[in-house]
């Protein structure tokens, strides 16, 4: 049974920075690519940051570029996202995904196509950015 447990989530203020993770168990973390979603209250989820298969290449929403980085420890089955230089707006639950495929869903896809891409999704940690 594939299931993915975050964690790492929490308070802090603007300008700190918080380390996520993603552990994945009942599927080969190596075959596909995992993107990090959020979801605002009020807000639609959005895809923040995806890593491929093959760890060769990476997405960010514009809103988090040069912010946050991911990365991903296949023989660990855990994929990260680093975040750093918050802000209020970041303020949102975070979930993992796994992709159906080994690739990221590309840069001008929709919202809704790019949650329809992913099958399995997390329970997701909380992040409050606020003073």
């Amino acid at each position: 049974q594939v299931q993915f447990v975050e964690s790492g989530g929490g308070l802090v203020q603007p300008g700190g920075s918080l380390r996520l993770s993603c552990a994945a168990s009942g599927f080969t973390l190596g075959y596909y690519a995992i993107t990090w979603f959020r979801q605002a209250p009020g807000k639609e989820r959005e895809g923040v940051s995806c890593i491929t298969s093959s760890d060769r290449s990476t997405y960010y929403a514009d809103s988090v570029k040069g912010r946050f980085t991911i990365s991903r420890d296949n023989a660990k089955n855990t994929v990260y996202l680093q975040m750093n230089s918050l802000k209020p707006e970041d303020t949102a639950v975070y979930y993992c995904a796994k992709s159906r495929y080994f690739y990221c869903s590309g840069y001008g896809v929709t919202p809704e196509r790019r949650r329809y891409d992913h099958d399995y999704w997390g329970q997701g940690t909380q992040v409050t950015v606020s003073s």
